[in-house]
């Protein structure tokens, strides 16, 4: 069991940033593939980005690329996302995610993931 803990949301401004983190509880986090999700109020979970164990390949959704960056701090079993040029539709509930399905690779698929924090909100005004 790989237990997860998310923080760094909150509301902010259109134009604003945002830096959320994830945390694992776990001897191994280098071993695990991770990913961020985010679900707003009536809508499905949406892959955000993934990163892989060693932190060198990484993917963004098109509604992100270029606005988010994702990465790992192995030695502190710390996921990031850094969060610029926010704007009302990223506002969601988003969730970190571990999977030790070959992560040598980055994957979008939710299922894929087998651990989940509980997740951060994140509240952007217009």
């Amino acid at each position: 069991q790989v237990h997860m803990v998310e923080s760094g949301g909150g509301l902010v401004q259109a134009g604003g940033s945002l830096r959320l983190s994830c945390t694992a509880a776990v001897l191994t986090f280098d071993a695990y593939a991770m990913g961020w999700f985010r679900q707003a109020p009536g809508k499905e979970r949406e892959w955000v980005s993934c990163i892989n164990r060693g932190g060198r390949t990484a993917d963004y959704a098109d509604s992100v690329k270029g606005r988010f960056t994702i990465s790992r701090e192995n030695a502190k079993n710390t996921l990031y996302l850094q969060m610029d040029s926010l704007q009302p539709e990223d506002t969601a509930m988003y969730y970190c995610a571990a999977t030790l399905y070959d992560s040598s690779g980055c994957y979008f698929r939710p299922e894929t993931y087998k651990y989940w924090g509980q997740g951060t909100q994140v509240t952007v005004s217009s």
